[in-house]
């Protein structure tokens, strides 16, 4: 087992599963950071979107104008 084995004994990334399980922590890290990002842009679509709804409602009580409407509308865009 020449290489297996250091002074200390044998080394954890040099056994069966160290150098497994040191690729699943990294992977799992890269995992949750990839998620927290996309949760991040799915927030800001639905802030989009929930603006354009608020925008659309407003025009039709008849709170704001048409022109007014089609402004900010395209200033949401």
């Amino acid at each position: 087992m020449y290489g297996y084995y250091n002074d200390y004994g044998y080394s954890m990334m040099n056994s069966f599963g160290g150098g497994f399980m040191m690729l699943a922590f990294w992977a799992l890290i890269i995992w949750l950071i990839y998620m927290l990002v996309r949760e991040a842009g799915v927030k800001n679509k639905n802030s989009d979107s929930n603006a354009l709804d608020i925008l659309k409602e407003r025009y039709a009580k008849g709170e704001i104008e048409k022109k007014e409407f089609e402004e900010k509308k395209k200033d949401l865009k």
